[in-house]
């Protein structure tokens, strides 16, 4: 069983709005700290980057967010959709490293982390959701924690496939354990 970290759309413009998300710059750290334990047993890491109007390729909203940590050996994706394995070379990727299992984080918790968790469950993989290191922000109808809450309990509750995904705290992760 071979594992790889998804960073999802931890991004300058996104990070930087008007609108802030919930917790930045704690999340920031937390998917830091994930990305390092994931580093120090050899999983490969993955920075998923979102392209749209205002988002776009090599502008500075478009680079990751101030503070997130890369290094050499990290991978790097683009994507134009929520779904970070829509016409995109993810799974390819994924298969070349003879990944079978996924650790997910990033934003925004109810759109393009959701999606991609939904997808890697329909492909088999099962998923391990960093309850603390995925993010978003408030909406009108609800809160962003109440979001994160939200999204960590219903997608743990996934029954119609046969990998899950699990919600856990970064601070409870054990790679290689």
């Amino acid at each position: 069983m071979k594992t790889a970290l998804l960073v999802i759309d931890v991004q300058h413009g996104l990070c930087e709005d008007q609108n802030p998300p919930y917790e930045t710059q704690q999340v920031i750290a937390r998917i830091n700290a994930v990305s390092a334990q994931a580093r120090s047993t050899g999983m490969p890491v993955i920075f998923i980057q979102h392209e749209d109007d205002d988002l776009v390729f090599g502008s500075e909203a478009w680079q990751l967010a101030v503070g997130l940590q890369t290094q050499s050996g990290d991978l790097f994706l683009r994507k134009t959709g929520s779904d970070a394995f829509h016409r995109t070379e993810l799974e390819q990727i994924l298969k070349q490293l003879g990944v079978s299992d996924l650790v997910i984080c990033g934003m925004h918790t109810e759109f393009c982390v959701e999606s991609t968790t939904r997808r890697a469950l329909a492909l088999g993989y099962p998923v391990l959701l960093v309850a603390d290191a995925h993010t978003t922000q408030d909406k009108p109808h609800l809160s962003a924690a109440q979001i994160i809450l939200h999204h960590n309990a219903t997608l743990s509750n996934i029954g119609s496939y046969v990998p899950r995904v699990r919600a856990i705290g970064s601070a409870d992760l054990r790679f290689g354990a």
